[in-house]
């Protein structure tokens, strides 16, 4: 009687850790797949059912699992689905999505994309501006020189100051529109809130360095031009920028001028790297062969990783460097430093003897 009894109770006990770890399982299948604010795209195609949209989400990595998904379905009726392309973000329960797809506010549904590319200038991110608003690039630069405005950005944002408002600042917002792919859900999207987004998002990346950048006794403008600079002249390879801002950083410290092309191209307005002798006397504070010192102001984007290589960089005695073609990688840029003009001059042309100059 007395082992009836105890098999009876071990029964009971396994019944309920069941029970409750069904609860767990289910409950935990159904939340959101993480805490963070996470933005995902989803399409929802035209006359999928409420099974195929789980598996959309699903392949989306918004389900913590298919089966409590599915379970979730069969407990709750959903009477109408609509497609569309939504912004969910994971931080959104199941339930949550759902109710969502079932009564689309417009906050979720996807308008049109705005990608701000890496290292891109002014004039190419107006152009992205342009191309939702159906307006021309020149119309955006043109609001985006409006004193009234800049003074209310400088009022509203901490990395913002009256720098921007320098006649010989060639655009006012150039470094400050963090580059980023941002989704648009207004029907009627305006400039000023496009704006808003990124230099929202700039305020996001940039403050995790604001005391780095105390520390560097510089203002988040003068911070924003040196990382441009080492943004523009480090190519697509993140880890060499650590180096380079060392170099720049060791130029600044040393009072030799930055003698940067990429400062001389923007100056002139013009693409490409490399520059004459005649083009590198344009009287342009944004030249650094003729005016010592950062650039009057940022000359493009700059995504975090340059962010973190700046207040991060390199500290080492080098103070020239130059690419060449990487001899076990022609396809392949390879940086070069040296410690002193003879040296560079030299490391020049083994490089140029040896096929590998980058034009």
């Amino acid at each position: 009687m007395k082992n009836k009894k105890t098999i009876l109770i071990i029964i009971g006990a396994v019944i309920v850790i069941g029970i409750i770890g069904s609860i767990f399982f289910y409950n935990h299948g159904i939340s959101a797949v993480s805490s963070k604010d996470e933005e995902v795209i989803v399409k929802i195609e035209a006359g999928s059912n409420a099974s195929q949209m789980l598996e959309a989400l699903d392949q989306a990595g918004l389900v913590n699992s298919k089966l409590a998904g599915k379970l979730f379905l069969k407990f709750n009726h959903y009477d109408h689905l609509e497609a569309n392309t939504y912004i969910f973000n994971k931080n959104m329960s199941l339930s949550k999505i759902f109710s969502i797809i079932e009564d689309p506010d417009i906050e979720y549904i996807l308008q049109s994309k705005l990608t701000i590319k890496e290292g891109n200038t002014i004039p190419e991110v107006a152009q992205a501006f342009a191309d939702i608003l159906k307006t021309s690039k020149e119309d955006v630069i043109k609001q985006w020189r409006q004193e009234d405005y800049l003074k209310s950005l400088i009022k509203e944002y901490w990395f913002i100051d009256k720098s921007i408002l320098n006649k010989d600042i060639m655009f006012p917002l150039e470094g400050y529109l963090y580059p980023e792919t941002y989704f648009i859900t207004s029907e009627e999207p305006n400039l000023k809130d496009m704006t808003k987004l990124a230099l929202d998002m700039m305020d996001k990346k940039l403050t995790p360095f604001k005391e780095t950048i105390k520390k560097m006794n510089w203002t988040p403008h003068q911070f924003l031009a040196f990382a441009s600079v080492v943004e523009r002249e480090s190519g697509t390879d993140e880890t060499d920028r650590p180096m380079i801002a060392g170099v720049f950083m060791n130029r600044i410290n040393t009072g030799m001028k930055l003698q940067s092309d990429i400062t001389v191209n923007y100056a002139w307005q013009r693409t490409g790297v490399t520059v004459s002798t005649a083009q590198t006397q344009i009287d342009s504070q944004y030249n650094t062969y003729r005016y010592a010192g950062l650039p009057i102001g940022p000359i493009s984007t700059v995504p975090e990783s340059t962010l973190k290589a700046c207040a991060n960089y390199t500290h080492h005695d080098y103070l020239y460097f130059f690419a060449m073609k990487d001899p076990n990688n022609p396809k392949k840029a390879k940086v070069v430093y040296t410690k002193n003009y003879d040296d560079h001059l030299k490391e020049v042309k083994k490089a140029k003897d040896a096929g590998l100059w980058l034009e």
